[in-house]
C-alpha cells in the first residue's frame, strides 16, 4: 500500500512583497501604498485588516474585498509610508478567534512585529540584479597566465604547483598557486558558455596573503595579479561581452603592511593614527579577531572616512570610476565594519558608502558580508543585499548534507545535521522575514564560497547536488556560484576549497578533477532561470514541505512556475488542479505534471507531484 500524499501548504493565506500583491518601485515618505492578501476560498474570514506601525505605534485599517473567484479572495487595504520603513501585516476576523499574516507565515496566535512585512523608502539593488548570476573568482586559483611565470615570487609566499591540492588547515594564506587577472581575462569564454553575467573578484589590492584581505594599499592591484592595466584590461573585456564586474573592499581592518598603518605606528601625530584602533595590551592595537595582521579601522575619524568611503576622491568611488569602472562592491566583514565595544557605526558607514557609489554610479550595487542574522543591517539604508549564508547556504547544507561527511557546520565547533524539510524552511522562513523583500530578491544565495567547504563535499553525490543548484537557480534572491562549483570541485574547509581550477580537464570536456555533467546542468539551470521572469523577479509560497522534498511557486502577473525539489523518494503531494488550467509544460526534469482525481475527501481534480528522487522538476503552470 503506497503512503499517502503529503498535504500541500496552498490553502493558507499568502502575501508577500512582488508585483502582485503590492505596485513595483520604492515609494517615497507620504505615499499611499495598495497592498494585497490572498485567501482561499475556503476560508471563514468575516473581515480582513491591516495593521500598521507608525511612529511605534500600531493602528488597524480596513481592507476590502478587491475581487474574488471559485478558487480565491483578494483583499486590498492601504498602507501609508510614514516612516522610512513602515512595518505591516494582515489580520483575519474569525469564528473563534483571528489570525495574523505576516512574512514567516500565518500564525493563530499573536506574534511580534520582527516578521511584519515592510514598505522601504530606501532604494532597492539596481535592476540589473534581477537578472544577474553572479561568478565568484579568487583569483590565485582561477586562471595563470604566460605573464606570471616573470614575476618575481614575494618572500612571504610558498610556492604552489597548479595540480597540487591546498592545504586544509594552518598557515594556508601563504601558498600563492601564481594566478592572475590576465588568465581570468583568458577564461571569461569559460563564464559566458556557463551563462554567469556579472564576475565577483575577491581583492586584488596587493597584500602579504594568496587571499589579499590584509590589504597594504588600496591605491594600486597587486603587481602578482597584473598590476593597475591588467584590471583595467579585465573590466573592458567583461564589458565588451555585455557583463559587469564586482570587486572587493575591507572596510573592517587593513593589513598591518598598509600604507596607512606605518604611518600610524612611525608618527603618533600623524592623521593615519586616528585610523586605528589603540590598546595598552600587546601589540598595543586591535586586531580582528585578535589577528595582528590585520588592524581595525576606526570609523570615528573624519579622514578615514574621506579617504576610504565618502566622496569623490574615496577609495569606493575611485575604482567605480574610468578606466577600471567596477560595477559595485562587496564589503568583507561588513557587519562587523564600524563596531567596536560601545561604537557601533555600521549603519553609518553603509549607508556613506551607498552615498559615495550612487553619486559615481547610480547602477552599482553595495553586497555586505554578514554570516549571521544580517536583519537588523539590511533595513537601513545601506547595503543593497548579504552574501546570504543563514537564510540560504546554511538550510540547504542540513537538508542535503551527506550524513557520512563529516562537514563541520558552518562557522560552529560542531559537524553539519542532516535536518528534514520542514526545519530547512523555518530557517529560510525566518532569516527572509527580517528583511524587506526588496532586500529578499536580491540577496546574494550561495551554496559555497572562497569561505567555506565545497558544495559536492558537503552533499557528497552528483544528483544531490543538482538538487542544491535547482534551489539556487529557482529561490529568489541573486545566485552566486564559487568558481569550479559548476564542475563538482571539491573541498572540506574554505582554506582547502581554494583549489586551482583544472582547465586541462575542462578543456577536455570532463575528467578527473571536472564534472562534465554537472557543468551541462549548472547550463541548463542558468538557462532556466533566464528564460522565466517568474524565476527572476516573482512572488514565492510555499506548496509542499516534507522531510524529503520541498515545493514551491513562483509568480508574475503573467507567469506562474512550480518548483519541486527531492533529496529521496517520498510519498508525492496533490495541488489544486485549478493552479494549470490550461496544463503545466516541464521546463527542467522531464516529468509530467499529472491531472487526476484526488485521494482527498472531495476526491476532485489534482495535480500529482512525482514522488521520485533525488531530483529536480521545474513546470510553468498555464
Amino acid at each position: 500500500m503506497s503512503a499517502a500524499p503529503v498535504p500541500h501548504l496552498l490553502d493558507d493565506p499568502h502575501h508577500d512583497g512582488s508585483e502582485i500583491y503590492v505596485p513595483p518601485g520604492t515609494p517615497a515618505l507620504g505615499d499611499e501604498v495598495p497592498v494585497r492578501v490572498r485567501v482561499p476560498a475556503g476560508g471563514t474570514e468575516r473581515a480582513v485588516w491591516v495593521r500598521v506601525v507608525e511612529d511605534g505605534e500600531p493602528r488597524v485599517v480596513p481592507a476590502r474585498l478587491d475581487r474574488a473567484d471559485a478558487h480565491e479572495r483578494w483583499y486590498v487595504a492601504t498602507v501609508r509610508v510614514h516612516n522610512p520603513v513602515t512595518g505591516y501585516r494582515f489580520l483575519l476576523d474569525e469564528p473563534g478567534g483571528y489570525r495574523w499574516v505576516d512574512q514567516r507565515g500565518v500564525h493563530a496566535r499573536d506574534v511580534t512585529d520582527a516578521h511584519d512585512h515592510r514598505l522601504s523608502v530606501h532604494a532597492a539593488a539596481p535592476a540589473w540584479m534581477h537578472d544577474a548570476v553572479v561568478y565568484q573568482v579568487f583569483p590565485d586559483r582561477f586562471a595563470r597566465s604566460a605573464h606570471a611565470d616573470a614575476r618575481p615570487l614575494p618572500d612571504w609566499a610558498a610556492p604552489m604547483g597548479w595540480d597540487d591540492e591546498p592545504v586544509a588547515t594552518g598557515d594556508t594564506g601563504r601558498q600563492l598557486a601564481g594566478g592572475d587577472l590576465r588568465g581570468v581575462q583568458d577564461r571569461l569564454d569559460h563564464l559566458q558558455r556557463l551563462g554567469v553575467d556579472t564576475l565577483y573578484l575577491t581583492p586584488v589590492f596587493p597584500g602579504r596573503s594568496n587571499h589579499r584581505y590584509d590589504a597594504t594599499s588600496f591605491d594600486h592591484v597587486d603587481p602578482l595579479l597584473g598590476g593597475d592595466d591588467a584590471l583595467v584590461a579585465l573590466s573592458a573585456a567583461v564589458h565588451a561581452r555585455g557583463m559587469r564586474i564586482v570587486g572587493d573592499l575591507t572596510t573592517n581592518h587593513t593589513g598591518a603592511g598598509h600604507d596607512w598603518f606605518r604611518r600610524a605606528l612611525a608618527d603618533p601625530a600623524s592623521e593615519e593614527r586616528s585610523f586605528y584602533y589603540w590598546t595598552a595590551q600587546e601589540p598595543g592595537y586591535v586586531g580582528w579577531l585578535g589577528h595582528r595582521s590585520l588592524p581595525k579601522l576606526d570609523h570615528g575619524a573624519p579622514g578615514l572616512a574621506r579617504r576610504l568611503t565618502a566622496g569623490d576622491d574615496s577609495v569606493v568611488a575611485r575604482w567605480l570610476r574610468g578606466p577600471v569602472a567596477l560595477d559595485g562592491w562587496r564589503i568583507d566583514v561588513a557587519n562587523m565594519t564600524g563596531r567596536y565595544g560601545a561604537d557601533d557605526r555600521t549603519h553609518e558607514v553603509a549607508r556613506t558608502i551607498r552615498a559615495t557609489m550612487r553619486a559615481v554610479n547610480p547602477d552599482a550595487v553595495l553586497v555586505s558580508e554578514h554570516f549571521h542574522d544580517a536583519g537588523t543591517d539590511m533595513t537601513a539604508g545601506g547595503w543593497h543585499a548579504n552574501m546570504n549564508y543563514s537564510g540560504f547556504s546554511r538550510p540547504v547544507w542540513t537538508w542535503l548534507a551527506d550524513p557520512a561527511g563529516g562537514t563541520p557546520a558552518l562557522g560552529l565547533p560542531v559537524p553539519l545535521p542532516r535536518r528534514p524539510g520542514p526545519d530547512a524552511v523555518a530557517a529560510m522562513r525566518d532569516v527572509d522575514a527580517a528583511v524587506p523583500w526588496a532586500v529578499t530578491t536580491h540577496q546574494w544565495n550561495l551554496l559555497a564560497s572562497h569561505d567555506t567547504p565545497r558544495t559536492r563535499t558537503v552533499v557528497g553525490t552528483r544528483a544531490l547536488q543538482e538538487v542544491a543548484a535547482g534551489l539556487l537557480l529557482t529561490y529568489p534572491g541573486t545566485p552566486v556560484v564559487f568558481a569550479g562549483d559548476e564542475g563538482g570541485l571539491t573541498g572540506t574547509t574554505g582554506e582547502h576549497a581554494r583549489v586551482p581550477m583544472p582547465w586541462a580537464d575542462v578543456d577536455a570536456g570532463g575528467g578527473p578533477r571536472w564534472d562534465a555533467a554537472t557543468f551541462a546542468t549548472y547550463q541548463r539551470l542558468i538557462a532556466l532561470r533566464r528564460s522565466s521572469r517568474a524565476l527572476r523577479e516573482g512572488g514565492m509560497r510555499w506548496a509542499v514541505v516534507a522531510d524529503d522534498a520541498l515545493a514551491f511557486v513562483r509568480e508574475t502577473a503573467d507567469e506562474r512556475v512550480l518548483v519541486l525539489a527531492a533529496r529521496a523518494p517520498w510519498a508525492g503531494a496533490e495541488l489544486p488542479a485549478w493552479l494549470a488550467p490550461d496544463g503545466a509544460e516541464n521546463l527542467y526534469g522531464g516529468a509530467a505534471l499529472d491531472r487526476v482525481e484526488g485521494t482527498g475527501p472531495d476526491r476532485g481534480p489534482v495535480l500529482r507531484l512525482p514522488g521520485d528522487g533525488p531530483g529536480v522538476q521545474v513546470w510553468r503552470l498555464r
